[in-house]
């Protein structure tokens, strides 16, 4: 779409009740986000209250017409969804605004690929508008849905806002103080933020777009009280002094896990205890279901459900149902535990059955993690069919993230339902569930590292590709933990061009490391300036974690290098410090613990700007392909938590994660 077209959903699918609303960008540097909300607007334009401004602290509508999923990585750089169940929206409300705002007013020209794409509730990408002209705008309208002449209509917007989340929601009726701006916005002025970023092409349907969004301040209703947007952190009370006689009693555990004895008795046992508590949570059931375009309801989970498929009934592992205004979305569920790979013809009948008795989605769920372009089973879908099903996966790595991030740090309504999540992150942790998350490197793992040890591994050799995959896999995963454990958004980064394929990526990729035997990632933390680099060597079998730190912009050379060491005071002695040089050369470097007594050894000689400083700390690299202790998972899993806790804490000044429950 083009800036200012418009579109009536229904005319693009029969399935648009409920809908996903996904924004997306990329950042050169790997440094950039935003924050997505959104506004519910009257037929004046106008909020009816602070209640229909959506963000970060309010992600989510009583009525379950509006929430906010979170952020995922995309082969493009990063993606934000929105969940919108029209069907539910009051009828007062005239028009759904999407938005996206920058922190502390970065400018979106920073940014690259402003794009927003809208998906049915089957999945199917059914629009999508590209901002092309972003420059110091801190905050943008991307788009809006509103009602005309019966039905909901999407609208290409691309408006922009140069002072950020206060400019755009005073334009719409709340009166903000965004806490994590560098200057106050009570005196915002309207008039003074609107800047136009797009293109200047007319609407197709002038006479049909909804007024426009700024009015002069003596003809607007008089704001919402003023609303406070400083991130709230949530988390659940400390326990109490045990009771227990001696160290060595447990205490009792509503879903045992020790007793388990096979796969059959892991995948019974998790699915009937994840279904159970989705439906006994509605938090934590409508954010794993949400995103699979389920509207907000009543739900009801079933497990061993028999259902006719030929001479054979078919028994799904459980079956997911959701009521909302007398309409019913059904999900079929399969799961693995413990390493078991899914099964392309078991996973062929569900959607055949599904497709057949009308059922909205699949879902699989098991250790492994999905990749864009790389599906973990393929199936056949019948062209002919009009009803449409969608195959969505989940990883027990994400539903323990999703667990995390409500009882830790976001908050329950309800004291029993923290427990109740508790016990199902007890159970999902515990040795002998088999929920643990990716935990294989997969078969081509250990002829790709003799290859390099040999030096007989080849460019375009198909096993380099696999053991990439699963490498994207395994940082996707640390990101999930780390991120569950924060209660920040922790995302891998990857520096693509717009348009990249991703198997032509990966191919890249897989040529790195046959040539120079090196996995590289980036993680980028919530609030962390720079990025985490991890890079795997296997050919040394040494782990790099690392951080570039630039150099401060006031100051003398030698105070930044005596402030880095002091701050630094509790990291390990072994981590290496080197200054960055303009010009890209190698600066100066040592270890932390030659460098402590004499922090001016971090200068140059010849006195060449400083641009910074990057910290690395090395570990031994496990070299079996499981989960083992001794083997490359859990390795990377322990290199990336020692770099975080030692180092990168003490840099922030922020508090270390939070104990996980045992």
């Amino acid at each position: 779409m083009i800036k200012g077209a418009n579109v009536g959903l229904s005319s693009l699918s029969e399935n648009v009740g409920s809908v996903i609303v996904s924004l997306g960008w990329s950042s050169p540097d790997g440094d950039g986000d935003a924050d997505v909300s959104v506004l519910l607007l009257d037929e004046n334009g106008k909020v009816r209250g602070n209640e229909d401004f959506f963000f970060y602290n309010n992600p989510a509508a009583a009525d379950g017409s509006v929430q906010l999923l979170g952020q995922t990585p995309s082969e493009g750089g990063s993606e934000d969804r929105i969940q919108l169940d029209l069907t539910a929206l009051p009828a007062e409300v005239d028009r759904v605004v999407v938005a996206a705002s920058r922190h502390r007013r970065a400018a979106f020209g920073q940014l690259e690929n402003l794009r927003v794409t809208l998906s049915d509730a089957a999945g199917e990408e059914i629009l999508g508008f590209t901002i092309t002209q972003a420059s110091v705008e801190s905050a943008f309208v991307f788009g809006e849905i509103y009602r005309r002449g019966g039905e909901w209509k999407f609208r290409a917007v691309g408006q922009g806002y140069a002072t950020g989340l206060a400019g755009l929601a005073t334009d719409f009726g709340i009166e903000i103080d965004e806490d994590d701006s560098p200057e106050s916005e009570a005196g915002a002025n309207p008039a003074d933020v609107l800047t136009e970023a797009a293109e200047t092409e007319p609407a197709p349907e002038a006479p049909e777009q909804p007024a426009p969004a700024a009015t002069p301040a003596a003809e607007a209703p008089a704001p919402a009280r003023r609303l406070r947007t400083a991130r709230k952190k949530v988390t659940l009370p400390k326990p109490k002094k045990s009771l227990a006689e001696h160290d060595t009693w447990r205490s009792s555990l509503l879903f045992p896990a020790a007793t388990l004895k096979n796969d059959r008795e892991r995948e019974t046992r998790a699915t009937s205890i994840l279904l159970s508590v989705m439906a006994q949570v509605p938090e934590f059931g409508r954010r794993l279901t949400a995103a699979f375009g389920a509207p907000a309801g009543r739900m009801e989970t079933f497990t061993e459900v028999s259902l006719p498929h030929g001479e054979n009934p078919k028994r799904p592992d459980g079956v997911i149902r959701v009521e909302r205004a007398g309409k019913i979305w059904t999900a079929l569920v399969e799961t693995k535990t413990n390493g078991n790979a899914l099964k392309a013809e078991q996973i062929q009948d569900y959607m055949d059955i599904a497709a057949r008795r009308g059922y909205e989605a699949v879902i699989t769920l098991s250790n492994d993690v999905a990749l864009e372009g790389s599906p973990l089973v393929q199936v056949k879908v019948d062209g002919r069919r009009k009803h449409k099903v969608a195959l969505r996966h989940l990883s027990w790595a994400e539903v323990a993230y999703q667990a995390q991030m409500l009882i830790l740090h976001e908050g329950v309504r309800h004291e029993p339902h923290a427990w109740l999540l508790q016990e199902l992150l007890h159970y999902l942790q515990h040795e002998n569930s088999g929920c643990h998350g990716f935990q294989n490197m997969g078969p081509a793992w250990v002829p790709v590292r003799n290859g390099i040890d040999d030096e007989t591994l080849c460019q375009g050799d198909e096993r380099a590709v696999q053991v990439v995959e699963s490498w994207e896999r395994l940082v996707r995963q640390v990101c999930l933990r780390l991120g569950g454990e924060l209660g920040e958004k922790v995302l891998p980064v990857q520096r693509v061009k717009r348009g990249t394929d991703p198997h032509a990526r990966r191919a890249a990729l897989a040529d790195q490391l046959c040539e120079r035997g090196l996995l590289d990632a980036e993680i980028r933390i919530d609030g962390i300036v720079g990025t985490l680099g991890v890079s795997a060597d296997l050919r040394t079998s040494r782990i790099r974690t690392s951080i570039e730190i630039p150099a401060p912009t006031q100051g003398y050379p030698l105070s930044w290098a005596k402030r880095l060491v002091r701050q630094l005071a509790e990291a390990p002695a072994d981590m290496h410090v080197q200054t960055l040089v303009e010009g890209g050369a190698a600066g100066p470097r040592g270890t932390l613990e030659r460098l402590r007594p004499e922090p001016g050894d971090l200068l140059p000689k010849d006195g060449t700007q400083i641009t910074g400083f990057r910290l690395s700390l090395f570990k031994g690299m496990g070299s079996s392909r499981g989960n083992a202790e001794s083997g490359f998972i859990r390795s990377v899993d322990a290199a990336v938590d020692r770099f975080h806790s030692s180092v990168i804490v003490h840099l922030t000044g922020r508090p270390g994660r939070p104990r996980t429950p045992a």
